[in-house]
């Protein structure tokens, strides 16, 4: 809390040496959200155990407009994480009970386009589906032609300055022209992210890795949708050195996304499919795994939910038997198809109703793909304008992906209570 009170009193100085030196104009925004949770049975065991935690976020995020065209941003984090929480018991989920001077940037504008400098926000395409949104060190160049941006950006990923005479840094390039449409939007961002960290010995291979991802959205008179393609290749194993005669490893991923909404007055009512390519454990020489689900993108409150899998302690992929899978849960990919319903009941109290089923893309032979079918119903209040209490249940009928090649093991559902009160300023 020390360092919360220290990093505000040092923003305030900034602002009063700025307001003697120049005429600076400072708006701050940010955001509180504190949140309980009653898990039932996060182990999906048929004798397991249950779980209540809370889980909490403050944000700050000062903006100082210097002149016009001339701007910069910081974004600061602090208290997030459980409450009370006995950090030594999980491997990890924990959380920062500390202060995080997250992100920092300087925006201005040119004759020739805009550009951004500094660390920023990163891992954010098109829409949520396939995004984890992070901090990134980056120069971000932007421009219009007619109807259409132009972004460039480049990205710094790692620094590797032990390795003095081997190249083992990390960094990424992307390029994307966005156009904008009357109702709509359409886009590719094309990547190449060359990530060097294993060349050193004794590892001995180099990765670059390429990225397509088109995407387009869309509203027609009361229906909206949106489409994302990914396509993933390059190679994530070329070897050189000692172990240059080893057979390289090359990525070959696909994913997509498709979702509809139409609205009926006070009812939405909208359907969504996610679909990221699993790894066929046959072929050693190809890496097929799509993006991922990403962490952005929750449509069901308790599986696969970022925010549930990272406050409870992460220990959801178990099995009945209380082993862990022989077959890694991040490389199978998954299909996702939700579908969902929301009532604008008055102008203050919304009600949303969801059903999700979720399989695995790509098993070894006897492992079912059924991770299962959950049904969430959710209550959300405007307190004030700023100010929402969210209430919610959800029940998870739990897959047999979850046995694994063991028939003998038991499994049970699931459910979950929580409740959300979200502040934003």
């Amino acid at each position: 809390m020390k360092k919360l009170f220290a990093a505000i009193l040092a923003l305030g100085l900034i602002i009063a040496v700025s307001g003697t030196a120049s005429a600076v104009d400072v708006k701050f925004g940010g955001s509180y959200y504190v949140a309980g949770a009653y898990d039932d049975n996060p182990s999906l065991a048929e004798s397991a155990y249950s779980r209540a935690y809370f889980y909490q976020r403050i944000r700050l995020q000062p903006v100082f407009k210097v002149a016009q065209g001339l701007t910069f941003t910081a974004r600061m984090d602090a208290m997030e994480g459980n409450w009370q929480v006995d950090r030594s018991k999980f491997a990890s989920g924990g959380g920062n009970t500390g202060f995080d001077w997250e992100r920092g940037y300087v925006d201005f504008a040119t004759g020739a386009g805009n550009f951004t400098v500094g660390y920023m926000s990163a891992g954010k395409w098109g829409n949520d589906w396939a995004d984890s949104e992070t901090t990134r060190p980056r120069i971000k160049y932007a421009t219009k032609v007619g109807p259409v941006a132009l972004v460039a950006i480049y990205e710094k990923w790692t620094e590797n300055q032990a390795t003095k005479n081997v190249d083992a840094d990390g960094a990424a390039y992307y390029f994307a022209p966005i156009y904008n449409f009357k109702g709509g939007q359409a886009s590719f961002l094309y990547g190449y992210i060359n990530f060097n960290n294993t060349r050193p010995l004794p590892t001995e291979y180099r990765t670059s890795k390429q990225i397509l991802y088109p995407y387009f959205k869309a509203t027609f008179g009361p229906v909206y949708v949106e489409a994302e393609l990914n396509y993933i290749f390059g190679k994530k194993a070329e070897f050189e050195g000692t172990k240059a005669a080893l057979a390289d490893v090359s990525y070959a991923g696909w994913g997509a996304f498709l979702a509809a909404k139409m609205n009926f007055g006070p009812a939405t009512v909208g359907a969504q499919f996610g679909w990221s390519q699993g790894d066929d454990p046959a072929t050693a020489d190809k890496d097929e795994s799509g993006p991922g689900k990403g962490g952005d993108w929750n449509p069901a409150l308790i599986m696969m939910n970022d925010d549930i899998n990272t406050w409870s302690g992460g220990d959801r992929n178990t099995t009945g038997s209380g082993a862990a899978p022989a077959f890694s849960g991040s490389n199978n990919g998954l299909q996702i198809f939700n579908l969902y319903a929301d009532y604008k009941v008055t102008p203050k109290l919304g009600l949303g109703a969801a059903l999700t089923y979720a399989k695995a893309d790509e098993v070894p032979a006897g492992w079912s793909s059924d991770y299962g079918t959950e049904f969430d119903v959710t209550a959300t209040y405007k307190l004030y304008d700023n100010l929402t209490y969210m209430v919610g249940a959800g029940y998870l009928f739990t897959g047999d992906y979850y046995k694994g090649l063991n028939g003998a093991g038991k499994i049970d559902n699931d459910y979950i209570l929580m409740n959300k009160l979200t502040l934003n300023f």
